[in-house]
């Protein structure tokens, strides 16, 4: 999509594309990494130079072959978001190379990149879901400290392993869902999603969830379009022109949009909910920073006050964009 028309844009020859049922091979080829460790046994020598757009990905299993069959003597490897929770970022100096050139997002603003302010908003629960994320998350560290587990590391899938085996597990493993979905959608969040967008009124504002059930709930609150990993890539397009033309301000949506996706006509993000990734997060952010004329970004983070929400917030803002 974007990299296959900068690149017409740019060159002016032929730009084959292969992938999502395409299988035109040119000099200048674009393709997704699902297609490329399929296709690398049959196009890896034919290219001296291979560029890894999101590189970040490139380690997975899979993906790596995507190097690894390839005969290009020159790689360049191109992220925002370098650093990999599972450490296997390190191999990316044998699939590509040494990281040759970096910058931070505090480096670029106002420069290359909208000049740009976070806020986070700890919000208290309601009474009633207080009391109810408050039950839920005992009966969910009741199981957890009855085993003993810690859940850094690989633990949180040992909890996952051990809940399946007793009705004790199961229904500490629903309690954790519960707690989830209350944090996730406290109702104060949500009043304070229409302040924000009342100040904002004049933006293009997007919101961020981590679960599809806050996208449908903010969709038909606000009466704003949502996209999801179920919105078809036509009317993902469709809502993302009425987006970028301003025909649509707000557009709310999962995790579909933290990544590969331009929308350079946004100038504010919500994030409602999300995961404790730094990559998430910076992409996030990303979204916004598009450079424009007297364009300052801001980045609303709203989080339920006295959960496990103000520790997930820490984590994720462990980079220097929050420095």
């Amino acid at each position: 999509g974007q990299w296959w028309s900068g690149l017409r844009r740019a060159f002016g020859d032929p730009v084959g594309i292969i992938g999502g049922g395409a299988n035109d091979l040119q000099a200048l080829t674009v393709t997704t990494y699902d297609s490329a460790w399929m296709q690398m046994p049959r196009i890896g020598n034919r290219f001296g130079l291979i560029i890894f757009d999101e590189v970040h990905h490139l380690p997975g299993p899979a993906y790596a072959t995507a190097a690894e069959m390839s005969i290009a003597p020159f790689r360049l490897g191109l992220t925002a978001t370098l650093e990999r929770p599972d450490g296997a970022h390190e191999r990316l100096e044998r699939l590509v190379g040494p990281v040759v050139y970096r910058k931070e997002i505090g480096d670029l603003a106002g420069e290359f990149l909208s000049e740009y302010r976070t806020e986070v908003w700890p919000l208290p629960l309601t009474p009633e879901e207080r009391a109810a994320y408050d039950e839920a998350r005992a009966t969910f560290r009741g199981f957890v400290d009855s085993r003993a587990m810690s859940l850094g590391g690989g633990g949180f899938q040992r909890f996952l392993r051990e809940a399946s085996r007793t009705a004790d597990g199961r229904a500490a493993l629903g309690a954790w869902r519960d707690s989830r979905r209350i944090a996730f959608g406290a109702t104060e969040k949500l009043r304070a999603l229409a302040d924000i967008l009342a100040k904002h009124r004049d933006d293009r504002v997007l919101v961020f969830t981590a679960d599809n059930a806050t996208v449908y709930e903010v969709s038909r609150r606000f009466l704003v379009p949502a996209i999801t990993h179920r919105t078809e890539i036509r009317e993902r397009r469709r809502i993302l022109e009425a987006f970028s033309s301003g025909e649509v301000p707000v557009v709310v949506t999962s995790r579909v949009l933290n990544e590969g996706v331009d929308v350079p006509s946004a100038a504010v993000a919500v994030v409602l909910s999300g995961s404790a990734t730094v990559r998430e997060h910076v992409q996030r952010l990303g979204r916004i920073l598009r450079r424009s004329e007297g364009k300052q970004a801001v980045l609303y983070e709203l989080v339920a006050a006295e959960s496990a929400e103000e520790g997930t917030s820490r984590r994720r803002r462990e980079h220097d964009a929050w420095k």
